[in-house]
């Protein structure tokens, strides 16, 4: 969950690796570093923090090179700490490592290497990188490497560099995201296309047990094991502005004001001049399909709940939820009448792609839903449905879950229809409600300030509780967890028909109870469940469609979303808990876009 950036050509390295962990700092920032390769040495600085951190520390010093790596890490062995931050050095100082990534059997290579008279200065598993490959080294760094990869076990994305070797860096994957940006007179390594959008459009992805030789005019790709690949690169489509805060206070703010145009630019381009769906990244034959799995973590878990019910209604086909990090463990019944969707914003979360590997493994056919086009995810899956959101670089997702459930209430529609288990009519006005979610979206956002007024009630609350039923209940959980990431206030979602079943214990006077009762079939027995907050104290505020006012007698305060049917709902209810929540973290003071503790995207298990 670490960034790496690495450049080598002409210019100074220093200030483009400087700009491009701040690209990729919404993966990790308990510590920064940087090594360049200067006048036949290579000079580290590196401390615990931000990058402001670092940038202050290097302010006055004189680092002059054309080759360097840089990293932003999010702290795994080791706590943040100047010591454990990266760049990692050989005992001679003469090659240096950045990892993204964990080294499973760094305690077995420690005690080896120590054995042979290594010592090393961090708690970090990375720091046997640069030994072992100083160990295997007699002059060819690239021979050195292949050999190291031989023991390393784990999963990593590496850049290393050698001061007797300064024309070159090593870049090295398996199963942690690395790209390779395509310059003239100058090439890049990183984490993600964002650190190096600002130089070049042009870009290789290192795919997994791959290594790069980059140098400044000129890349070789091959496997482990040495044998060459030829890989053209592609253009990245989107632009520098589409990852930059454009005015906005925060990531988080814009992304969430970006939702109509990401929900259009998802839903639009799968229209046919029919007016039907055209799902060409999907099969066309669903015969033989008997179960289907939907796999995710956090808020793509959250989107795909709200998925299953879609499809269990409209395509008539059971749907089994699980959490990506729980899923391999629980002997899930797979087999090639399997269907398995896997949902991941950034297309590399280590626990999913785990997840996706099994049902390979077994023979299930395997969709995956992602925003980052040529990711991990999308390259190991039968078929792909892109969410065009664009780059989402706050740690809390927002454009992306809009965007999945859009998806997802698409697919349910197509599948519906490849079965015939839904009638002409049924499926010609359900998809006229997602044709009208960026319209619809558009309403919720110019309730902002209403919303920022009422997130004052929330803001000295040590506990905040989430109800709902059926689609409300889903929303509700990727409410709380909006609200815990970026506020740190206790929340938890209840499905509101449990409320007596403990969770009422907890309420009390003043207590604040976010109900959502948009589900026109369920509302009265939200109503009631309302009235049970309200006569133990709680102060509720209420989340319904325009014309549900008979929840006024009941609730403190009303939030109202635009008409929809109820299977829809969530997209709207889900753009007002966001800003709720984002309210409730800016009067806190909190820093919204990079949360304690947490990163982007989770790269490790």
């Amino acid at each position: 969950m670490c960034g790496i950036i690495g450049y080598i050509g002409d210019k100074e390295a220093q200030p483009i690796l400087i700009q491009g962990l701040k690209r990729l700092e919404y993966r990790g920032y308990d510590s920064a570093g940087i090594a360049v390769i200067d006048k036949g040495k290579i000079d580290v600085f590196k401390c615990k923090g931000r990058i402001a951190n670092l940038e202050e520390k290097i302010k006055f010093s004189k680092i002059h090179g054309n080759v360097g790596i840089a990293h932003t890490r999010w702290a795994t062995h080791g706590e943040p700490s100047d010591i454990n931050a990266h760049p990692h050095l050989n005992q001679k100082g003469n090659i240096a490592v950045v990892h993204n990534g964990i080294i499973e059997n760094y305690l077995e290579l420690r005690k080896k290497l120590a054995e042979k008279g290594y010592t090393f200065l961090s708690e970090t598993d990375t720091e046997v990188i640069p030994s072992l490959i100083d160990y295997y080294y007699n002059g060819d760094l690239k021979e050195a490497v292949l050999t190291a990869l031989k023991e390393l076990k784990g999963s990593f994305a590496l850049a290393i560099m050698s001061k007797d070797n300064p024309d070159e860096i090593i870049a090295v994957r398996r199963d942690s995201p690395l790209v390779i940006g395509i310059g003239k007179g100058e090439n890049f390594i990183a984490s993600d296309i964002t650190a190096v959008i600002n130089w070049t459009k042009d870009v290789i992805i290192i795919e997994n047990s791959e290594v790069a030789v980059v140098k400044k005019d000129s890349l070789q790709l091959m496997d482990f094991d040495g044998n060459l690949i030829e890989r053209e690169p592609f253009e990245v489509t989107w632009n520098v502005g589409e990852s930059q805060k454009g005015g906005y206070e925060h990531f988080m703010l814009k992304e969430i004001s970006e939702q109509p145009k990401a929900l259009k630019d998802t839903i639009s381009p799968r229209i046919d001049e029919s007016g039907n769906i055209k799902l060409d990244e999907f099969p066309t034959n669903f015969d033989n399909v008997n179960k289907i799995y939907v796999i995710a973590c956090g808020t793509a878990y959250h989107a795909g709940l709200v998925g299953k019910n879609l499809i269990e209604k409209y395509a008539k086909i059971p749907v089994s939820v699980d959490i990506a990090s729980e899923f391999r463990y629980n002997n899930p019944f797979i087999d090639k009448n399997t269907f398995m969707i896997i949902i991941s914003q950034s297309g590399e979360t280590a626990d999913t792609l785990a997840a996706l590997r099994l049902g390979r493994k077994k023979g299930a056919k395997i969709l995956s839903i992602c925003n980052v086009v040529g990711s991990s995810i999308p390259r190991e899956s039968d078929y792909c449905v892109y969410t065009w959101a664009g780059p989402e670089i706050a740690v809390a997702s927002t454009k992306a879950y809009t965007t999945q459930v859009a998806v997802l209430a698409m697919i349910s529609l197509y599948i519906g229809k490849l079965r015939k288990a839904i009638s002409d009519d049924e499926y010609t006005k359900v998809l006229n409600e997602i044709k009208s979610f960026p319209q619809k979206a558009e309403s919720v956002l110019k309730m902002e300030s209403e919303i920022e007024s009422i997130s004052s009630y929330i803001v000295n609350q040590k506990d905040v509780f989430y109800i709902g039923r059926s689609i409300d209940y889903y929303v509700a959980m990727e409410g709380s967890l909006k609200l815990k990431e970026i506020s740190y206030i206790h929340s938890e979602a209840i499905a509101a028909g449990e409320l007596k079943h403990g969770t009422l214990a907890l309420v009390e006077d003043g207590i604040p109870v976010i109900a959502l009762a948009t589900q026109n079939r369920l509302f009265d027995k939200t109503l009631s469940n309302i009235k049970e907050v309200k006569a133990r104290g709680g102060y509720v505020i209420a989340i319904a469609k325009k014309g549900n006012k008979e929840i006024e007698k009941e609730a403190d305060v009303v939030l109202y979303i635009p008409e929809i049917i109820d299977e829809l709902t969530a997209p709207l209810s889900g753009i007002l808990l966001q800003l709720l929540a984002y309210y409730a973290a800016k009067k806190k003071g909190c820093d919204i876009d990079k949360p304690r503790n947490l990163a982007k995207s989770v790269t490790v298990e």
